[in-house]
């Protein structure tokens, strides 16, 4: 068995569900037991004493030491090149604003990710916007050529490229060159996406090379946004400087065989000796270890009480592989602030959740979905209820998963849920295939007759190294609602920093006997009306 369980990593995350990117301010985790030096009880009233003042300068003059001692890392410079008026698979959006959305989304896992987006046109015409883009490439670390087929802008662009040292070409013209690392690519299948990235370098070809080019390619051909965000990730972070979202998850070597020998013989054993189990390690282990899309379709396909356990004990109880992810706090959305006129409040916040249940079967249906990984399955049903514990409130995802055997098979997951400081913000958190997941939601939008909904997420599961967002519009009926209240939906969407191109359809058809159902003895709605829907 390959140690690079490491891969278990992503699938041990979570299932589709409903929200997604990042409303108010994500959590921030503070260790249990703690003291809160901001709690007014451990304040002592007044100014502070001389000593307290002496001990905050020296804390003062070290932060300041260690902040000049490590400036910031220059910016990486990304030029991307795209065929004039070029449509994109993405709901015919033009690359050029698929790649001007990607800058923006680049910032979002730093700052410092700076990319400029350029029309082959430019390179046309001896003119100011041709010297802003010679300019450009002069100092780009990257340069990402999509959809250029001119053989003039192929030539202008091969003379003012060769001291670049990361080009990517992507659906353009075969006579444009690759390179990764200062090292072309000799690609062997011309023409096709970056030759499918299968070839050999001038130089030889290492493992890591190898592995590279493969992700590279099997993510383009996803053909969605968060994809494409992740190739330019990719190389950023194997040939420029390191991306914390992307750190090497792969097995540790010595210390993670011996953790897992010590800690985890029996559910080792017992996977290996499963043939369900040790499907799913094959799986993951053909995955990239930072492909998320890959990984949580291995995990839905194969899970299993036995990998659960495996999992729980690997990961989650002792942490064998050494990672770590935390809830991204980019982008910031706002949660509602006004439903039927009313300010929002926890309660009406949660009653938005309960949606359609008590009318119907179900709370919601998902339409569409931002994320590749966990938005996608077919047959989304959403349950929300209060629990019979006082305060407790709970939510469960029920969905279908196509599996990698052709099989179609119904999942779900059970999610405590938490009220954030906020109306209209919840911390989710669950056990998903022997790892935890924690989440922090927003109720981004709901029409007054809830005949649609925007729910919006961040989360991580931090002892597989995943970091991840979303976003889910729902609907009574799972189809997509008719009335948009002049373009609320729209706003909706751009408070989540969403594309309406960049939302997945789900598959509704054929969505027959979905094991729905609440523990009895729960309750619903606590201070909304809901009429029966007109379906």
């Amino acid at each position: 068995m390959s140690l690079e369980i490491a891969s278990l990593r992503a699938g041990l995350r979570r299932l589709p569900a409903c929200p997604a990117a990042a409303p108010s301010p994500p959590p921030t985790f503070r260790r249990r037991g703690a003291p809160n030096f901001c709690s007014p009880s451990l304040r002592r009233a007044g100014a502070p004493s001389p000593a307290a003042r002496a001990a905050r300068a020296v804390v003062e003059t070290k932060e300041r030491a260690a902040t000049e001692a490590t400036p910031s890392p220059p910016p990486v410079r990304i030029v991307a090149v795209v065929g004039e008026g070029a449509s994109s698979p993405l709901k015919g959006a033009t690359w050029s604003e698929v790649m001007l959305h990607t800058a923006k989304r680049l910032k979002w896992v730093d700052d410092g990710f700076e990319m400029h987006v350029f029309t082959d046109n430019f390179c046309q015409f001896k003119d100011q916007a041709s010297a802003k883009l010679q300019e450009e490439l002069r100092h780009a670390d990257i340069l990402v050529i999509i959809a250029v087929t001119s053989q003039e802008s192929v030539k202008w662009i091969e003379r003012n490229s060769k001291n670049i040292q990361n080009i990517i070409s992507f659906d353009s013209s075969p006579g444009l060159s690759n390179k990764l690392g200062g090292s072309v690519v000799q690609t062997e299948t011309k023409g096709t996406i970056f030759g499918k990235l299968v070839g050999t370098f001038e130089s030889k070809q290492t493992k890591e090379t190898s592995d590279v080019i493969e992700t590279i390619s099997e993510a383009w051909m996803r053909r969605n946004s968060d994809d494409i965000r992740f190739c330019l990730l990719i190389v950023i972070n194997a040939y420029i400087r390191p991306v914390p979202i992307l750190k090497n998850l792969r097995s540790k070597g010595f210390s993670t065989l011996n953790c897992m020998v010590k800690n985890c013989g029996p559910q080792i054993l017992n996977c290996l000796l499963d043939p369900n189990c040790r499907k799913a390690l094959q799986c993951l282990n053909q995955c990239s270890p930072v492909d998320q899309v890959c990984n949580y379709r291995c995990i839905a396909s194969y899970e299993s009480p036995i990998l659960e356990a495996f999992s729980l004990c690997v990961l989650q109880k002792n942490n064998c592989l050494e990672l770590d992810a935390a809830i991204p706090e980019k982008p910031y959305v706002p949660p509602m602030v006004k439903f039927r006129g009313e300010n929002i409040c926890h309660e009406s916040a949660e009653d938005l959740f309960v949606g359609w249940l008590g009318n119907l079967d179900w709370s919601w249906r998902v339409v569409a979905g931002q994320n590749p990984a966990y938005d996608q399955f077919p047959c989304q049903y959403q349950l929300f209820y209060r629990g019979k514990a006082k305060g407790s409130f709970w939510y469960e995802p029920v969905f279908q998963v196509k599996t990698l055997e052709g099989k179609m098979v119904w999942r779900r997951r059970r999610y405590r849920v938490k009220r954030g400081k906020i109306p209209g913000t919840f911390y989710f958190s669950v056990l998903d295939n022997g790892v935890v997941s924690n989440e922090f939601w927003t109720i981004v939008d709901v029409s007054d007759d809830l005949s649609w909904g925007l729910f919006h997420y961040s989360g991580a599961a931090r002892v597989a190294g995943q970091s991840y967002t979303g976003a889910v519009l729902v609907s009574p009926d799972g189809q997509y609602p008719k009335e948009t209240d002049d373009g609320r939906l729209a706003s909706a969407l751009e408070n989540c920093g969403i594309k309406d191109w960049e939302l997945y359809a789900v598959d509704n058809c054929s969505c027959l006997d979905p094991p729905l159902g609440i523990p009895e003895g729960s309750s619903l709605h606590c201070v909304i009306q809901v009429d029966k829907p007109k379906l």
